[in-house]
Formats: C-alpha cells, structure tokens, sequence
C-alpha cells in the first residue's frame, strides 16, 4: 500500500507541475493582441517538438504499434473537430466560438498526451523507485513547457491566468490515475505504450497542422517571420527533452 501511494504521489506531482506554466503570463506583456500570433506559432512548435520525440521514443519500443497511434490520434483530434462543428462548441471560461473550439481541442490533445506519461511513471517505479522518481522528477519538468502551451493557446484570448493553470493541471490528471495500474501490471501497459505515444504525436501533429498553423499564418503577415517562430520552439523543445530523456 505504501509504494502505491508513491507512485500515486508522484505522479500527481508531474500533473501539479503542468500548472506552473501558467505562471509566466502573469506579466502583462503576454496578454497583448500582437502577441496572439506569435503564440500561435510557439504553440505550434512546442507540440511539434514534443511530438517528435515521442515518435521517436515510440518507434524504439516498436515501429508499427506507433505509426497506429500516430494514425489514430490523428482520426481522433480531425473526428473531435467534425463534431464541435455540428453540435456547436461550449463556452470555456471567457472563450466562445473559434478560441472555444480551439481551447477545447488542446485540452483534449494534451489530456490525451498525459495519458501516456501516467504509464511512463507507473511503469518506471516497476524498475525500482531511483527510477521511478528520476523519470518522475524528468516528466514534471517537461509538464512545464506543457502548461505553458496550453497557456499559449487560451491566455491571449482572454482566459485568466488562475484558470489556464488549473485547465493545465486537468490535462495532467491521467498521470496520477493512470500511474498506479501501470506499475501494478506493468508488462502490459508496457506493451501499449509505442501506441499511445504515437496516438499522442499524432493528435498534436494534426492540431498543429489544421488548427494553430493557419491561425499563425494569417495573425503574422511575414511567413518567414511566422516559420521563425516555429522553428525556434520547436527546436527548444526538442533539444529539451532529449536532454531529460539522454
């Protein structure tokens, strides 16, 4: 019982860590309009940073069961659109309309996304608990970056700061959830993870593709500027996380 309330432990901690990237925009220079493209962009490049490297870690467990994932995570974030498009999407805080639909889509995207960390934590306390915390302590700090892309999303919109920090820590609540069965039937979480990391990379790869790069494109009129953006977070992201996972 007591190393279950460690893993549980833990691993509620990374999704308290996620809220810390709300932080930033407290300063009132992030709340500007001019600053919604290029949030946009940094967004974007984030997720496609983060997407990448799951990608890879996935395809080093098992090339088809992620190339799965990545193919239905795409379905899922294109099917979410189709239907908040018929039956309409509900307000989120002080977002409606097409910032609703796109808060909407990164919360699910990056709930999505969390699941498979929660199987990450479960599953390295089966390696023993210096695993276990090292991976713990590795995914709170990538939780951070997370934060501050939902953030980056819903901020500029209008959505307060206390807010967009308590939706990114609901992204984050499938890791403590999820935590305790994977590290009690971890050979089988084990064999699923490639697929959720791909379904993971595959529902950002899509967000970022029909949600957060058109809406970059037209909010910066310099495309060159606008792919700068992209470039210089997604190359901060992934060098990021290479460096937690070396």
């Amino acid at each position: 019982m007591t190393q279950l309330l460690i893993v549980f432990l833990a691993a509620l901690a990374t999704a308290l860590a996620t809220g810390l990237g709300a932080l930033p925009f407290a300063l009132p220079g992030f709340r500007s309009e001019r600053f919604l493209g290029v949030s946009n962009a940094l967004a974007a490049g984030v997720m496609l940073g983060a997407s990448t490297s799951l990608i890879i870690e996935g395809a080093n467990r098992s090339v088809a069961r992620v190339a799965l994932g990545v193919a239905a995570g795409a379905a899922f974030v294109y099917g979410m659109q189709q239907l908040l498009s018929r039956v309409g999407t509900p307000d989120v805080g002080q977002l409606s309309g097409g910032d609703a639909r796109r808060a909407v889509l990164i919360i699910a995207v990056m709930t999505a996304h969390s699941a498979a960390e929660g199987v990450g934590v479960g599953a390295s306390f089966g390696g023993g608990d210096a695993l276990g915390l090292a991976i713990t302590v590795a995914i709170a700090i990538h939780n951070i970056p997370e934060g501050v892309t939902i953030s980056l999303v819903m901020v500029p919109r209008g959505t307060r700061v206390r807010s967009a920090a308590l939706w990114s820590i609901f992204t984050s609540l499938p890791q403590p959830l999820l935590a305790v069965p994977a590290f009690l039937f971890v050979e089988q979480f084990t064999s699923i993870l490639p697929a959720g990391l791909g379904f993971a990379a595959g529902a950002m790869v899509w967000m970022v593709w029909r949600e957060l790069l058109p809406e970059t494109i037209r909010q910066i009129p310099s495309r060159r500027a606008a792919v700068g953006w992209i470039v210089v977070a997604f190359a901060v992201m992934l060098g990021f996380q290479t460096y937690l996972l070396a």
